[in-house]
């Protein structure tokens, strides 16, 4: 039978953690955090609290979905996507790949001259360690420049000319190619080796063979890490294996 190669993964090898929205106001009046997309995986947001809501930039164009308590939104590769802060927006964060999302798959909207170069791009990025005021500083600077370059392409999208996103996505790409073996092995560790966990128990099954169910149990936890800089709030994470690795600015 396969075993698990990260120990005692929630369903699916998902990734997990809890965003408090900023409440910082950014150039265009708006309070929330910085825009970005993932080049591999879908995330969604399940709201536990609070108002608010998501921008996203896709080839369907702008959109602003509404958050509120119980509604659900999730973004596919390559939206580009800004939550917005309308009073004590909470939300749960559910993650492809182990956490991915939060731990390299994210490329920020910053100005063109700043993608172009990779060291400027991940002097950016990246953040002092810990949460105090100095990490905070950082962030919301990181989520500035993140917003200027984001503006730029939402008014472009608006006036019909998809040029500046396409050409965001392409670089985006060139920034992590980099990463892809890593992050491949993350996903053969995770969310692959749980569908073929899933496709063993399928055959054992068919084979009149449950043994596997010898090793069920179940597991307990509480979040461990609170009140880190994420890219869009405040956030709580959980130190289990693959459930929300550290996060990687970068």
């Amino acid at each position: 039978m396969v075993k698990p190669a990260l120990p005692n993964p929630l369903p699916g090898a998902i990734g997990l953690s809890h965003l408090s929205a900023y409440d910082w106001e950014a150039a265009d009046g708006v309070c929330g955090g910085s825009p970005h997309l993932h080049l591999v995986c879908t995330e969604a947001y399940v709201v536990t609290g609070g108002r608010g809501a998501v921008q996203t930039l896709s080839p369907d164009g702008y959109r602003e979905i509404p958050l509120e308590p119980g509604s659900l939104a999730w973004f596919t590769p390559g939206t580009v996507h800004r939550m917005v802060q309308g009073g004590d927006l909470r939300v749960t964060v559910l993650m492809q790949n182990s956490g991915l999302p939060e731990a390299g798959d994210a490329v920020f909207t910053f100005p063109p001259d700043v993608l172009a170069d990779p060291d400027r791009y991940r002097a950016a990025a990246t953040l002092p360690p810990g949460t105090g005021p100095d990490t905070a500083e950082a962030a919301r600077r990181r989520r500035d420049l993140a917003v200027e370059g984001y503006l730029v392409l939402r008014d472009a999208l608006v006036a019909g000319d998809t040029g500046p996103y396409r050409a965001f996505q392409r670089t985006a790409a060139r920034l992590v190619r980099d990463k892809v073996p890593a992050w491949r092995a993350l996903w053969q560790e995770g969310a692959l080796a749980a569908a073929r966990r899933t496709g063993a128990h399928l055959d054992a099954l068919v084979d009149g063979d449950p043994g596997y169910l010898d090793d069920s149990t179940a597991h307990w936890t509480t979040s461990t890490r609170h009140g880190g800089f994420g890219m869009c709030g405040r956030r709580d994470e959980y130190g289990v294996a693959g459930t929300t690795l550290p996060y990687g600015g970068d």
